[in-house]
């Protein structure tokens, strides 16, 4: 595997973790403008994000293969704690 190729697939593998991440957060200040009027859309996209790429990394160790749907679920688990704890929980203080 050439170097333009390994770069290829590093970013593939981290795109859905990137995009769930961005997506999510979009939504959560979309449904709840009012209670994260003081969150930061950025804050909760670099949370959600890195959720989501700590629970593919872990689902690679894990399975030892990536694109297995518990690893998915795993990712939209940590994406959904992260969100909890760092948004809404910040919105309710």
């Amino acid at each position: 595997m050439g170097v333009v190729d390994l770069v290829w697939h590093v970013l593939n593998f981290f795109a859905p973790a990137c995009a769930v991440g961005l997506l999510t957060a979009s939504l959560v200040k979309l449904v709840w403008w009012r209670s994260l009027r003081g969150v930061g859309w950025l804050g909760l996209s670099l949370a959600a994000s890195l959720a989501c790429t700590v629970g593919l990394v872990a689902g690679l160790v894990i399975f030892g293969r990536d694109g297995k749907m518990a690893t998915y679920g795993l990712m939209l688990l940590l994406c959904t704690l992260s969100l909890g704890w760092f948004g809404l929980r910040k919105a309710t203080h």
